[in-house]
């Protein structure tokens, strides 16, 4: 046997999967399963429009999510984006129906909210050295309290140009897609190209690698942490306004638990926990593969809407093990 031909025989399945990918490929894997049961098993779950709907449906969650990407990449958390994005439906409804604002200004103030908000807990976390847990814990409290001070009640939103944003659909033959599905995506395709082909992307992946190296090569920590976490903030308040579109109201118990299913779709989606490793583009599959799960739900028809919990939970438990092997992995 040649040298090439001994090599060749001892290659393992890492020499042939690129570590970095393998979250994404597993994810992408598991998706495409549960889509061929879906077709398998119920009548018109083929349809393009099912696969469109998962987007229609989690349009805000994908923004969310998106946000939370860059805060994890540098190894933080963000516990506050459910209550940013709730904060941002009350704010929105009340300034639009109670005060009768322009909904243009009221987009500008939402957004301006959810970034001033994620641009402060930035700056706690690094020039206090706090953990971001902590930090963005108090943040999830202080942005739910200022909803009830809004308002304990739901607020509908009557206003015109709202609610023709909202009814607005993007045509494609038979087939649609709305205007927060069509946000989502230009936020996704914005995010993939800040974190794959620019210099703060580049520094994101290396304060998340490691910080005190980042630091050594003279990189902006203090900046790019901020950033980060006002990105996050930009996501959640833009996710909250998408989210208004969805069900023309605010509600100040709204979105509870959402930042779990962020956190949850990142993770599914490939990018470690600690930071350095990932994929915007991984978060998207993730947020497809939580939207399949309520899909195959609801055409099932006989299965309580929890269930999206647990298999959301076995899924959480199995790609944080699949993370585990991969790190033991790249150590032998």
């Amino acid at each position: 046997m040649s040298t090439a031909e001994l090599t060749a025989s001892r290659r393992t399945w890492r020499d042939w999967v690129p570590t970095k990918q393998l979250p994404v490929l597993v994810t992408l894997a598991l998706f495409g399963l549960m889509y061929g049961v879906g077709v398998l098993q119920y009548r018109g779950f083929s349809d393009t429009q099912v696969f469109l709907n998962i987007f229609i449906d989690n349009g805000f969650l994908l923004v969310v999510a998106v946000g939370m990407t860059f805060v994890i990449l540098t190894g933080g958390i963000d516990l506050s984006v459910g209550s940013v994005v709730a904060l941002s439906t009350m704010v929105s409804s009340s300034l639009l129906t109670e005060k009768g604002w322009s909904p243009y200004l009221v987009m500008a103030v939402v957004l301006a909210i959810g970034s001033v908000l994620g641009f402060l807990m930035g700056c706690m976390i690094h020039y206090f050295d706090i953990q971001p847990f902590i930090v963005t814990l108090a943040g999830m409290f202080l942005a739910r309290g200022l909803c009830y001070i809004i308002s304990t009640d739901s607020i509908p939103i009557n206003d015109k140009t709202w609610v023709a944003i909202a009814d607005y659909k993007f045509r494609m033959g038979n087939y649609r897609l709305s205007v927060s599905a069509v946000v989502a995506l230009v936020v996704l395709a914005i995010a993939v190209w800040i974190l794959s082909y620019t210099k703060f992307g580049r520094n994101v992946y290396a304060v998340g690698g490691s910080e005190q190296s980042a630091l050594l090569m003279g990189l902006p920590v203090s900046r790019t942490k901020i950033a980060v976490y006002t990105i996050s903030g930009f996501c959640s308040a833009l996710g909250g306004m998408l989210l208004t579109f969805y069900t023309l109201s605010g509600y100040g118990r709204g979105a509870i638990g959402l930042e779990l299913d962020a956190i949850a779709a990142v993770v599914i989606g490939g990018t470690l926990l600690t930071g350095g490793s990932g994929y915007v583009l991984g978060t998207m599959v993730g947020v497809c593969v939580l939207g399949i799960i309520q899909t195959l739900i609801t055409f099932q028809g006989n299965l309580s809407s929890w269930w999206t919990k647990i298999f959301i939970g076995v899924l959480l438990f199995a790609f944080i093990m699949l993370q585990r092997v991969i790190r033991l992995g790249r150590k032998t």
